[in-house]
């Protein structure tokens, strides 16, 4: 199998991440794309949009989205399933999982937005974008408070968080946020966790 990531990417890292929870670093190449990713063409042969994450089986079979990808490695390779199978505890770790997502999916914007030249930014947007941010990461909070196992939920929330810290250090998750603290510093010792860090 093939996965097309970078390696700052929020939404990669989950992947790369169930990949050795599940033992399947030794199935999965991890194909690192340059920036931008619609001009590189072996990600654009397989995903027409070029984004990343995007995973090939070993029947060429293509899967794009990070959580259509975890999704199908949660069901191959060996340890503890991170999707519960069913019932209340499977949407609550979608949920979790979607959030997590969004707080990515955010920041990627903010990212995006402030990269471009000055006088072509939308200081409405930046500011909407932070807003976002902010109610995304206040929301992780009250659910961490609630819920520190390990899942693909959390996974996500970590990874972004991470993420958001990676490229805005100054977000201060300790005296705001201790629940959402205390989620990321236990995560972040993992080997999965220290193998794939975005910087």
């Amino acid at each position: 199998m093939r996965l097309f990531m970078s390696q700052p990417s929020p939404f990669a890292r989950k992947c790369r991440i169930v990949i050795r929870e599940h033992g399947l670093s030794g199935r999965v190449e991890e194909i690192a794309v340059p920036a931008p990713y619609g001009a590189y063409t072996p990600l654009t042969s397989v995903n027409p949009i070029g984004q990343v994450p995007t995973l090939v089986d070993e029947d060429g079979v293509i899967t794009t989205d990070s959580q259509l990808i975890c999704a199908y490695l949660d069901t191959i390779g060996t340890g503890p399933k991170l999707i519960p199978a069913e019932g209340p505890d499977h949407w609550r770790v979608r949920r979790l999982e979607v959030l997590g997502d969004a707080i990515a999916e955010v920041g990627v914007k903010l990212r995006m937005e402030t990269l471009r030249p000055v006088n072509e930014q939308s200081p409405t947007w930046i500011e909407n974008w932070k807003a976002s941010l902010i109610r995304a990461l206040d929301q992780a909070e009250h659910r961490a408070a609630g819920d520190a196992s390990f899942h693909l939920g959390n996974i996500a929330i970590v990874s972004a968080v991470n993420w958001v810290n990676f490229r805005y250090g100054g977000w201060d998750l300790g005296p705001e946020r201790p629940a959402l603290a205390r989620l990321v510093e236990a995560f972040e010792t993992r080997p999965s966790f220290l193998d794939t860090q975005p910087g």
